[in-house]
């Protein structure tokens, strides 16, 4: 038996999703639901979902923070599906790594084409890797948790931040300007001290040492490399 594409439906509005699940699932599609942004990223996490409807408008974290979330690990098509119909409010969700934007009241026909259009284009199966394990060291990118030999490490956002894009590109040179970019924003594309410093304090936590690496090598005026295969025990 075919499997059916698996929408996982984010609104705390209990009518939409009562009536998203009647609709989408008359529609061919196998429908998840969660009221709260948090249970949503962690169902985006679990239940590993086809694509994802999503409100703006939750109680406890606002959408655009919900993307930012899932799209930490994720590539996972989503739909948002708000009230808000401000080109400001479209233009920011979409920069925010959304894929498509509905405003309600909708069409239940043209939402469902949509959804059949994002998911004709999502990723491979497999392309989302939500726990990295390199050596000793372990990130899970949904729970935002970090242990090295078991042990778990209290890291800020953004040397978080810093240490997942670094193990998402394992064994690959990620360049200052990269870095930079993605975790402080465009505008501090010249500010390496702040890299320079996030790297010290993960280094210092992560029990990492700069002249004897076991995770994290300094490509000097360039950037750094996590390495995919840690030297020695």
């Amino acid at each position: 038996m075919t499997q059916l594409p698996r929408i996982l439906v984010i609104d705390d509005e209990a009518p939409i999703r009562r009536f998203l699940k009647i609709a989408l699932g008359s529609g061919g599609f196998d429908v998840l639901e969660a009221e709260r942004g948090r249970q949503g990223v962690e169902l985006a996490a679990t239940a590993v979902p086809d694509a994802i409807v999503l409100d703006l408008g939750l109680p406890d974290m606002d959408g655009k923070s919900v993307i930012a979330a899932i799209r930490e690990w994720s590539q996972t098509p989503i739909l948002i599906l708000s009230v808000r119909d401000g080109e400001a409010e479209k233009i920011a969700a979409l920069d925010a790594g959304a894929d498509d934007y509905v405003t309600k009241p909708f069409a239940t026909g043209e939402l469902m084409a949509r959804l059949r259009a994002l998911l004709r284009k999502r990723p491979l199966e497999g392309a989302d890797k939500v726990e990295i394990s390199l050596g000793g060291l372990a990130l899970n990118l949904a729970s935002r948790t970090v242990t090295v030999d078991g042990a778990p490490i209290r890291l800020t956002r953004k040397e978080f931040d810093v240490l997942a894009l670094l193990a998402r590109h394992a064994g690959r040179l990620v360049g200052h300007h990269q870095l930079l970019g993605v975790v402080w924003g465009p505008a501090h594309l010249q500010d390496t001290h702040y890299l320079r410093i996030a790297i010290g304090h993960i280094r210092d936590k992560i029990g990492d040492d700069a002249a004897n690496p076991r995770f994290i090598i300094t490509e000097p005026g360039v950037g750094y490399r996590l390495l995919a295969e840690p030297i020695g025990d």
